[in-house]
């Protein structure tokens, strides 16, 4: 490898001010090699030490967050952009998902002991599959990482934790976690990687599981370089998530609501909500009020505490919503909010006004292509039979809402919806009893839940016969 490769960093934009926040040197290929040996050792001893004890040192880990939320939410405020006023919270998610977690590892990994048969003793043992590999996004840098990183270590595995290159530092806060909640050495390693090498290392099958949770292309070249591996994989690519408001909705509960679930996190989160479909009975009153809840926002740099809109990653995020809405508007739709409201809304930068557009259809790409920023389409339907066909018309399929007062009928309706996640009367969170999965493009495999622990596993069948 020549020089230039061995001094390789990544920088870190941040897009409140367009500054370098951080600097990290790429691991070398003679660096990834010595992680991925001491790894493999590290996981043969962890994988001896007993699950109240890996519990006892994932708690310590979780405390660890909890007692530096602040500085932990000014620095995911600096790299990627969410209000100072909200970036805390992620730390709440954290601590939720992890203790769930936790809290039945030891039932999520007990044998499985068949009906007793005479003269043998049968059961199914959950072994880790050995290395994991998390790739984790920048949008929820800990939320995300969380999800994997826990049930990995819990079952057993050890763990290679490549973070984003906008969101480093929240990588580097679980190793010092971690080490400080007293995990043995090479567990859990972070590495900072090219894109190149995350694909050798999984194409060369040095790790045994991938998890990745990012956009569909990602996914398409992380499956391309565990093609003839047989490396399983965990993939979490996107969504294009709607909701469905019913003539019985709580109309100002609903809109309150999916304000927040279209727009919190400048919108750029997996689950957010891209496309909202409106009985028609219900749709003026709903439009008016939406429209005014999202002229409330203040677009502002992120480390004010009165922002409610943060930027955008960066900058071509922001021209690609740009580029959806004003194709939209050549289309015939109608755009809602005036941008000129927003002072800080500028060209050039990721800072990007709220949009609701009507008139639209699925002929748009922002009905029909994931936006991942701060606009979302309004449409008027006339039934349920509408809004299913609507909703189940898109190749990506995550979560999907309803807003109704009837129990039974979304029910009904969810079990009808193409998705991995059907909600009432709420949207945009993950429950961690629940299979966090989707359908179609968004991906395969579950995390959260005691599903979560299956793709970290391997069943191992003993049939042992007595004498």
């Amino acid at each position: 490898m020549n020089q230039r490769q061995k001094t390789a960093t990544v920088h870190t934009i941040s897009p409140i001010d367009g500054s370098v926040y951080a600097e990290r040197p790429l691991a070398s290929e003679s660096d990834i090699e010595q992680s991925i040996v001491l790894s493999r050792s590290a996981q043969r001893q962890w994988q001896l030490t007993s699950i109240d004890d890996r519990a006892a040192i994932c708690e310590l880990a979780v405390q660890y967050f909890e007692s530096r939320r602040d500085q932990i939410a000014e620095e995911i405020t600096w790299q990627m952009g969410r209000p100072i006023a909200y970036s805390g919270l992620e730390i709440n998610g954290l601590a939720e998902r992890a203790r769930y977690m936790i809290s039945i590892a030891q039932q999520a990994l007990a044998d499985e002991v068949p009906t007793e048969k005479e003269g043998f003793k049968r059961f199914i043992r959950r072994d880790p599959v050995g290395i994991v590999l998390t790739v984790a996004p920048w949008n929820y840098p800990l939320l995300t990482t969380v999800n994997s990183v826990i049930p990995a270590l819990m079952a057993g595995n050890s763990v290679l934790l490549k973070p984003s290159a906008q969101t480093p530092l929240c990588g580097e806060h679980f190793i010092s976690a971690f080490k400080a909640a007293g995990l043995p050495d090479g567990v859990l390693q972070c590495l900072h990687l090219s894109h190149e090498n995350t694909a050798k290392i999984i194409n060369q099958a040095a790790v045994d599981f991938v998890c990745f949770t990012g956009s569909v292309a990602a996914g398409q070249k992380i499956e391309q370089a565990a093609a003839g591996t047989f490396l399983g994989l965990g993939l979490e690519l996107g969504g294009k998530d709607p909701a469905y408001v019913r003539s019985d909705a709580d109309l100002d509960y609903s809109v309150a609501e999916l304000v927040d679930g279209a727009f919190f996190n400048s919108g750029q989160s997996c689950c957010g909500i891209e496309r909202i479909y409106v009985d028609e009975s219900l749709y003026s009153k709903f439009v008016e009020s939406y429209v005014a809840q999202v002229k409330n926002y203040q677009l502002a740099s992120p480390l004010l505490a009165d922002t409610t809109l943060g930027p955008m990653v960066r900058t071509a995020a922001a021209d690609w919503v740009r580029k959806q809405i004003s194709e939209a508007a050549a289309q015939g739709a109608t755009a809602c909010i005036d941008s000129a409201l927003f002072a800080n809304n500028k060209i050039d930068t990721p800072y990007l006004a709220p949009q609701v557009l009507i008139n639209v259809d699925h002929s748009m790409s922002v009905m029909r292509d994931e936006s991942f920023g701060p606009v979302v389409g309004i449409m008027s339907v006339k039934n349920d039979e509408q809004a299913l066909q609507l909703m189940n018309d898109s190749d990506l399929g995550l979560t999907a809402s309803i807003w109704t007062r009837d129990l039974d009928c979304a029910e009904a309706l969810g079990d009808q919806l193409q998705t991995g996640t059907v909600f009432m009367n709420r949207c945009d969170y993950l429950d961690p009893a629940l299979a966090w999965t989707g359908v179609k493009n968004t991906g395969r495999g579950a995390t959260l839940s005691k599903l979560g622990y299956d793709q970290l596993t391997r069943a191992k069948s003993f049939h042992l016969k007595t004498i």
